[in-house]
């Protein structure tokens, strides 16, 4: 059995399609969150495929060499990680808090 020929460009296409579909993704995720809550909420699973969907997309427009597209997805990234972040920290710090503390005597 041989592999079908796919050339570079339908590679890349098929890059590009994929994290749009991650980006897009997101959307779905929020909205059945909120859903679910009866109010707006942002999970963390959003900034997650915002994060693997923006990367994804940065990587086709340098291929596609197309500077706006580039410079979008990477202030993208640097938010999506950031609020990744500080997700992390404010989880860290709950979790030291509901900790019971250890008296000495």
């Amino acid at each position: 059995m041989t592999l079908p020929d796919i050339n570079i460009s339908t590679m890349w296409l098929g890059i590009g399609l994929a994290g749009q579909t991650l980006f897009s993704m997101r959307f779905l995720v929020q909205w059945l969150a909120s859903e679910r809550a009866h109010r707006s909420v942002i999970p963390r699973q959003f900034w997650y495929l915002s994060l693997a969907g923006g990367l994804t997309l940065l990587a086709y427009a340098i291929h596609r060499q197309d500077p706006v597209f580039i410079l979008g997805q990477s202030m993208g990234a640097f938010i999506y990680s950031r609020n990744l972040w500080l997700i992390s920290t404010e989880r860290t710090k709950r979790a030291a808090q509901a900790a019971p503390t250890a008296h000495t005597e």
